[in-house]
């Protein structure tokens, strides 16, 4: 087959990381970037695929990257670019490394920058000094938002562009759209944030789940002390002991006792003092329909409702709640329950390759509710099937997120000045140009469930029957 290719990378381009990420983004940058072969590089601390690397020709550096070395490391790379007509390409898919310190490094010396999380240096999830608020990704982001507001423009650092966040803020936009026209509101498209807040409030929209279920599996049972995904396990495990957190809609009448605003930023979230692994919502996708979620936190949660808020940050005349609403596939859900059963991390890590993957699908889309037709699915349906046929070395759930990395690198090279930008900034329609062929089915879907729908326990009190759309509502537990 013939691939598109989207533009030249005139400098070095290398790869912080090698998981199941990396290895999936490889590929896709081979098929869609013209680059000199040999300036491209690799940095993990193990050296599991470096007989792959040295055959796809991919000079392999086998280096942990620490706040005391990435400066030299990165200097290594790039210092040339600074001053020359060479720009290279930063591609962060790594845990444990400190994104914004690199992302900073990186625009200094005119690097083109891409991650897909805004990752902190090691022992800041688990850091029992640090407060609840101060181990949120809200004060993660925070110090991405300071920074763009300290230095605008320059050379483009995209942050937090994978699935989600990143696709996610897409498809939002997108959905936004379907709705405008099925309600009779059929209007142009934004051209600004100011836009888009306009249309999601005119619309009516309470708030958005990022509603995922991954039903891909394996023959083999669990086995006891392993941890299982199709993703990161590194990365849902730090995510799943951080406090669960949210954006906070301007609707909302109720909040959870435990559950808390952030004195200072952007305003747009609260946490809840309960890991999100261990905080449930009810939600809704195409092919389950009703269902649990884990409340994980995520950066688009406060990243959207942060971008679709109107008027002031502390009292806004509107903002969305928004929140991710997560059923990872059946052996994840039996790893966390281990997990946090024994009160212990298991021994062995394990993300399932597209090799060992009998069948499913990653249906991972957004569900905006509380319109005028109710609610709203729209989002990727890809099978482990067609993801096979698409691109190698990934399951469905990786290719939903390198795909994005690929439209992501595809937006910076096409506008080199942006300055540091989140996926909600970007133009949707030409990162989804990019990304969709590598989707599978991209669908919408019209629902008439709600959260009071399918609660067993209407006797409970505090449920308020009056607006089925309230969190109270769609909280489990």
């Amino acid at each position: 087959m013939t691939y598109p290719v989207y533009g030249k990378i005139s400098g070095p381009i290398v790869l912080i990381g090698f998981g199941s990420i990396g290895r999936g983004v490889l590929p896709l940058i081979e098929r869609h970037f013209e680059y000199d072969s040999h300036m491209i590089h690799v940095i993990d601390p193990s050296d599991e695929h470096a007989n792959f690397l040295a055959q796809r020709g991919v000079k392999f550096h086998k280096k942990s990257l620490t706040e005391d070395n990435y400066r030299e490391i990165l200097d290594g790379f790039f210092a040339a670019n600074t001053s020359g007509d060479k720009q290279g390409f930063c591609v962060n898919l790594s845990v444990d490394t400190g994104s914004l310190d690199i992302m900073k490094h990186c625009r200094d010396l005119n690097t083109l920058y891409i991650d897909t999380v805004v990752e902190p240096w090691p022992g800041f999830y688990f850091n029992e000094d640090a407060s609840p608020a101060e181990r949120t990704n809200y004060a993660l982001r925070e110090t991405v938002r300071a920074e763009k507001r300290a230095n605008p423009g320059g050379t483009t650092a995209v942050s937090c562009c994978g699935a989600n966040p990143g696709m996610v803020s897409w498809f939002v936009k997108e959905a936004l759209m379907h709705i405008a026209r099925d309600t009779g509101q059929e209007c142009e498209q934004p051209q600004n944030r100011e836009g888009w807040a306009s249309l999601m409030q005119s619309l009516g929209v309470k708030g958005i789940h990022i509603a995922e279920r991954d039903t891909q599996y394996v023959r083999e049972p669990k086995p006891i002390g392993t941890f299982i995904n199709t993703w990161s396990v590194e990365g849902f495990i730090s995510e799943s002991f951080q406090p669960a957190e949210l954006g906070w809609g301007s609707h909302e009448k109720w909040m959870p006792e435990n559950a808390h605003k952030h004195d200072k930023g952007c305003q747009a979230a609260i946490y809840i003092t309960y890991p999100g692994a261990l905080t449930r919502v009810h939600t809704w996708c195409p092919t389950p329909g009703p269902q649990y979620g884990f409340l994980v936190t995520h950066n688009e949660a406060i990243s959207i409702s942060d971008y679709y808020t109107v008027g002031d940050a502390a009292t806004p005349d509107y903002r969305p709640t928004c929140h991710y609403a997560y059923h990872p596939c059946d052996q994840a859900v039996l790893s966390v329950h281990e997990i946090f059963g024994s009160g212990a991390q298991q021994k062995v890590m394990k993300i399932l390759s597209e090799d060992e993957i009998v069948d499913g699908v990653d249906e991972l889309g957004v569900l905006l509710y509380g319109h005028a037709k109710n609610a709203y699915w729209y989002g990727s349906r890809l099978s482990i099937k067609e993801a096979r046929t698409l691109a190698p070395f990934q399951n469905a759930t990786g290719l939903q997120v390198t795909s994005a990395v690929l439209a992501g690198m595809v937006w910076a090279l096409e506008n080199p000045e942006a300055g540091i930008v989140e996926t909600d900034e970007m133009d949707h329609k030409r990162c989804l140009e990019v990304q969709r062929p590598y989707l599978g089915p991209v669908e919408g879907h019209y629902t008439d469930w709600t959260p009071l729908s399918t609660r067993w326990d209407h006797f409970n009190e505090e449920i308020d029957t009056s607006d089925p759309w309230q969190f109270r509502n769609i909280l489990a537990s």
